[in-house]
């Protein structure tokens, strides 16, 4: 499963974010891209196979949560 979090960029920066979605995933995801503009940011998140998506869709908006940028994110979903 592929997913692309898009998030307005401060007042976090965005490799604080990539670093606690790479601690919330360790082996079960990896970020394989990143980038900013125009004030938004985003992660590319590449779950890795046989991992519940149900489950790490909930343990990434968590991690999205406790950041404080949740509301202002957009989770685009892929297989």
């Amino acid at each position: 499963m592929f997913v692309e979090i898009v998030f307005e960029g401060p007042p976090i920066d965005r490799d604080e974010v990539e670093e606690a979605v790479e601690t919330a995933f360790e082996r079960d995801g990896e970020v394989t891209g990143a980038g900013g503009g125009m004030g938004r940011c985003h992660l590319d998140l590449d779950i890795a196979e046989g991992v519940d998506p149900t489950a790490a869709l909930a343990r990434l908006r968590g991690v999205l949560s406790a950041l404080g940028v949740a509301e202002r994110a957009t989770l685009n979903v892929s297989d």
